[in-house]
């Protein structure tokens, strides 16, 4: 069973939205921070957001590109992470992909040492 994986990728119109999910296993995601990574064709993997672990004070971080439109969040008890994707956009256009690492704080949008990473979903924007 793999550690990561995602689900709620797909076709959507520029305006529209999409929630991602990313359900966890095999190991206790309350201690981890998690977050979501995404990789346009062409183009290296870029890191939107990362939520630290609770117990680390839950810190929320987002790239500049998604801050307003995308929203992260997490439910421990679940094992499962989101992705509010919102007035989504042509550039939005990616794989997305979640991870998590047991550095468990954030201090940015991107996972650092990224322990498990999901396959990814495809999310692709267009008319």
């Amino acid at each position: 069973q793999l550690p990561l994986v995602e689900s709620g990728g797909g076709l959507v119109q520029p305006g529209g939205s999409l929630r991602l999910s990313c359900a966890a296993s095999g190991f206790n995601l309350d201690y981890y921070a998690i977050g979501w990574f995404r990789q346009a064709p062409g183009k290296e993997r870029e890191g939107v957001s990362c939520i630290s672990s609770s117990g680390s004070g839950g810190s929320i971080y987002y790239a500049d590109s998604v801050k307003g439109r995308f929203t992260i969040s997490r439910d421990n008890a679940k094992k499962m992470m989101y992705l509010q994707i919102n007035r989504l956009k042509p550039e939005d256009t990616a794989v997305y992909s979640c991870a998590a690492s047991s550095i468990a704080y954030c201090s940015g949008p991107v996972v650092r040492l990224v322990q498990y990473r999901g396959q990814g979903t495809q999310v692709t924007v267009s008319s």
